[in-house]
């Protein structure tokens, strides 16, 4: 177990215990498939605390090793040992499945940094769950927005067969006009694409649209460019981020992708978060690392006003958002989940570091589908 104190700077993360007003529970992936997005969650949320210059804040820090029983474990241990006020990190929507309801229901706070299934979108939404990432369907549902425009009639889709590639398939079609050429479920955490390659060739598609974070899109990247298949590509910002653009290489240039946030928006608040956290951790930030940063700055605001012991007050001040966010203006949805625009992407090279540039707006003011669904 790793505790952080916000008087430790991001880059050493000294572990220390200390008594704290407030205690926030991480759980998050740092070993094994999907580390990087972990750490990038972790790094991004530690050095917004870090620069808050407060004391009063105990961050304890653990690892899911991405297995639903270990988050499950870790959680029930956070919240009855650690008496936790606040928890965040999870990447993987199966583990916030299987962690969230129940810290929910225990009158713990749960800030997501990444994960944003549909169940707790719409039926399954509480009012101490707050995202502040987005939900699942809605990076795919952009970039089915841009397939429209860029032409494409006859798509063939995939993504593995876990609660996000069930909302990214189904984000995808909500919003793509044309036909399907085909449509597959991968396993979790497969590496080998060479049949889903095969039936891509054996399509008439004109395009193809896949979600596979972390190994999984670098190994299907890598596999699909030494096909020779030559149909365009579209896909979500999650296979196509900062820390997998470097193991893909030319694989990924020219490449339009979808997200919510880039190291080029224009404003004073991502400006000094690309510098701070690249002059921090010696590389650039990632959308991870950015819905990290933003996380731990929506929960100083609400610290600002209230106490999560005053449940009633500081559930109203996470509602305000009143905090300057990577993205610019942020605000919930009333099923706490953001309303914001997604920029198409492109994949390029700056020197020898693979990265990205925006092109062009996908959705402005985009909420989610399952907002009505939420009765709160």
């Amino acid at each position: 177990m790793n505790r952080f104190m916000v008087a430790v700077t991001a880059a050493t993360l000294a572990a220390t215990t200390v008594a704290a007003d407030v205690k926030v529970g991480m759980i998050t992936t740092l070993s094994g498939g999907g580390a990087g997005l972990g750490i990038d969650v972790r790094d991004g949320f530690m050095l917004a605390i870090a620069q808050s210059g407060r004391d009063d804040i105990e961050v304890v820090i653990e690892d899911d090793q991405r297995k639903p029983d270990i988050a499950v474990q870790l959680s029930d241990k956070m919240i009855q040992s650690e008496r936790v006020d606040v928890m965040t990190g999870i990447i993987w929507s199966n583990l916030a499945m299987a962690v969230v309801p129940a810290a929910v229901n225990q009158n713990v706070f749960y800030l997501s940094p990444n994960a944003g299934p549909s169940p707790l979108a719409g039926k399954g939404c509480h009012q101490n769950y707050f995202n502040v990432a987005w939900q699942n369907d809605n990076l795919h549902e952009a970039a089915g927005a841009h397939a429209n425009s860029a032409g494409y009639t006859n798509s063939f889709i995939l993504a593995p067969n876990y609660p996000a590639g069930t909302d990214a398939l189904t984000g995808y079609k909500r919003f793509f006009e044309g036909e399907l050429a085909g449509e597959i479920y991968t396993q979790l955490g497969q590496t080998d694409y060479a049949a889903e390659i095969a039936q891509i060739r054996a399509s008439d598609a004109d395009s193809v649209f896949f979600f596979l974070p972390g190994g999984m899109g670098i190994s299907f990247l890598k596999q699909y460019a030494d096909s020779g298949i030559d149909l365009p590509v579209v896909g979500p910002a999650f296979s196509f981020d900062q820390g997998i653009l470097q193991a893909v290489g030319d694989a990924a240039l020219g490449v339009v992708n979808t997200s919510q946030w880039n190291k080029d928006i224009d404003n004073p608040t991502n400006a000094a978060f690309v510098e701070t956290f690249e002059a921090e951790y010696g590389r650039l930030p990632s959308l991870y690392a950015s819905q990290g940063f933003d996380t731990a700055n929506l929960l100083l605001s609400a610290l600002d006003k209230a106490e999560p012991s005053d449940a009633d007050a500081f559930r109203d001040a996470l509602r305000a958002a009143e905090f300057d966010s990577t993205r610019g203006d942020f605000a919930f949805g009333p099923n706490h989940h953001p309303v914001q625009t997604i920029y198409a992407r492109e994949v390029i090279k700056e020197g020898d570091i693979f990265t990205n540039k925006i092109i062009g707006t996908a959705l402005e003011a985009h909420s989610d589908a399952y907002a009505a669904d939420c009765k709160m």
